[in-house]
């Protein structure tokens, strides 16, 4: 089994950053990618940011140039920087993880998610 924790959430006004952190442990053989999805009361969950092991990224247009993805392989944790923060950005936010954990077997994993709280 793969366990992701994530931390960082919180309550911050408009125009404010927060950085999120999430650290894999468990069966990990290697992890293909990991990303951040986010889902706020009565919509469906969407992809904020991925980022690949070899250091790719990818993000959602509602947050380029103010959110930034980050891995640190070594530790099998990511991180999502969020700087210039709007209301809308309001949201569970969940961890996600592509892994293997054998040479063949491999499974999508998510963390418990973190409120994100954003005040105008």
């Amino acid at each position: 089994q793969v366990q992701l924790v994530e931390s960082g959430g919180g309550l911050v006004q408009a125009g404010g950053s927060l950085r999120l952190s999430c650290v894999a442990s468990g069966s990990i053989f290697r992890i293909i990618a990991m990303g951040w999805y986010r889902q706020a009361p009565g919509q469906q969950r969407d992809v904020v940011a991925a980022v690949n092991s070899g250091g790719a990224t990818d993000y959602a247009d509602s947050v380029k140039g103010r959110f930034t993805i980050s891995r640190d392989n070594a530790k099998n944790t990511v991180y999502l920087q969020m700087n210039s923060l709007k209301p809308e950005d309001t949201a569970v936010y969940y961890c996600n993880a592509r892994v293997y954990t054998d040479y063949t077997k491999w499974d999508d994993y998510w963390g418990q998610g973190t409120q994100v709280t954003v005040s105008s």
